[in-house]
């Protein structure tokens, strides 16, 4: 049996020989084993969430296997411990049992009988880790866009979100198009000590340039036509919270100069005054181009720029963090069957092949308002090959798309003619046995649909 490599086996017996016998046959089943010579070292490297399986001995000197079990338990009630007694220990191992302990292994077994009970444990651990870190994550994520992910990039991005949200560091955040930059600006206020604050956020794409500095820094009564009366700007506004400045790079130029001096002195000039306010601000920033970039960054300012960034985060694309997309899929349904007050809907297999195949160049955003569509029963995608894919309403596909489709049709019509039999299709195909099974998986077909057909 080949145990995964993540999950650690604490080895807990204070006799030599038969610990290292053990470690032994643990490591050539492919376990990862820390041995230790009594239950109090095991303890002091122990922590809650450990990917780890215990696996002791009951009779020992000092404190006992029994008494690490119940420690050990203290430190995380799911912890795996598995209990290796004596024949006359088999009524207190038992006992165990009862209290909790994953299993217990007499003297003598075979090395097989504790490989395979390791691997079950390991395996149960595994599942309540993660199993956890959902719940956390959507614990996390009760924005209209959430940070949901369980990909290495997405735990970084939290991980790293937590270490700065109580500093007043400017945050330049980098993400495309409906990625979720606003859901990061949000929690870096809500997590940290500025969360009493205002939360204000500006779309600098959104405002033309007669408006944006009104907005930004406010104005005194009659300080331009139409100025009735004093506005307090969004920094000012902002001052004890977060300002939130989406789509940085479109803000003009003179702005720029201003919003600088903002940075640098920590203070305000509302138009038509000469009157100077201090404000308390911490600034987030985000682009959907790389401003470091001279190419990209266009008359965007230089040292604008560099006052920003300070410490970047940069959010990956849908497309490069395909394992989180059912678990955020999932969640959008759910919510918005809630929200259209229906029945969450069955997921088909073409719901799952679109999930899987498209790029969504929309990112977060457009998955959301797929989800939307779907709870509605309005959006679930044509099979391939059918009229619709072929030439979809309100236009052409395009040349790659239908290829794709066309790709589609002969690997069905091929299975169709061999019966569903493998080595027929991939013959007639002239393809790759890893390639076929490839093409099956991105075009949403199963072979045993054409079994005996034809």
């Amino acid at each position: 049996m080949t145990a995964a490599t993540t999950t650690e086996v604490f080895l807990v017996d204070d006799d030599t020989d038969l610990r290292r016998a053990t470690r032994q046959t643990l490591e050539l089943a492919g376990f990862k084993v820390r041995d230790f010579a009594d239950a109090r070292s095991a303890l002091g490297a122990l922590t809650a969430d450990a990917d780890a399986v215990i696996v002791s001995d009951i009779r020992m000197a000092g404190m006992d296997g029994l008494e690490l079990f119940a420690r050990a338990k203290a430190i995380d009630a799911d912890l795996p411990v598995i209990l290796i007694t004596g024949h006359g220990d088999i009524a207190m191992a038992v006992k165990a049992m009862h209290d909790g302990a994953y299993d217990f292994i007499a003297k003598p077994f075979p090395a097989d009988r504790l490989s395979q009970s390791v691997a079950r444990a390991a395996e149960k651990r595994r599942l309540v880790i993660d199993n956890r870190r959902l719940r956390q994550a959507m614990e996390e994520s009760r924005d209209d866009l959430p940070l949901i992910g369980q990909t290495p990039a997405m735990e970084r991005l939290r991980h790293m979100l937590r270490q700065i949200a109580d500093t007043d560091v400017d945050v330049l955040v980098a993400g495309e198009t409906g990625s979720g930059k606003e859901v990061v600006a949000t929690l870096l206020h809500r997590w940290g000590r500025r969360r009493s604050g205002n939360f204000v956020a500006l779309n600098c794409g959104a405002l033309p340039e007669t408006v944006i500095e009104s907005e930004l820094f406010g104005h005194e009564a009659g300080a331009f036509t139409g100025a009735q009366k004093k506005r307090i700007g969004r920094i000012e506004h902002s001052s004890g919270g977060t300002l939130f400045l989406d789509e940085i790079e479109s803000m003009p130029p003179a702005t720029q100069v201003k919003m600088l001096r903002v940075l640098e002195m920590r203070e305000v000039s509302p138009l038509g005054t000469n009157e100077v306010r201090p404000v308390d601000l911490r600034v987030v920033a985000a682009a959907k181009l790389d401003l470091g970039n001279p190419a990209e960054r266009g008359d965007f300012r230089e040292d604008l720029y560099y006052r920003l960034n300070v410490v970047t985060l940069s959010i990956p694309p849908l497309r490069e963090r395909r394992a989180d997309i059912p678990l955020l899929f999932s969640h959008f349904l759910a919510r918005a069957a809630e929200r259209f007050k229906r029945e969450t809907p069955v997921v088909t297999n073409e719901t799952h092949r679109h999930l899987a195949t498209h790029d969504w160049p929309g990112n977060v955003r457009e998955l959301a308002h797929y989800a939307e569509r779907v709870a509605l029963g309005l959006s679930d995608p044509q099979p391939a090959g059918s009229p619709a894919a072929i030439c979809p309403p309100g236009g052409r596909q395009s040349l790659p798309e239908r290829m794709e489709s066309h790709e589609a049709d002969l690997i069905r019509e091929a299975l169709r003619e061999a019966g569903g039999d493998v080595r027929r299709t991939i013959e007639a195909l002239g393809i790759p046995r890893k390639t076929f099974y490839d093409k099956l998986q991105r075009h949403g077909i199963s072979r045993a649909d054409y079994e005996n057909d034809g």
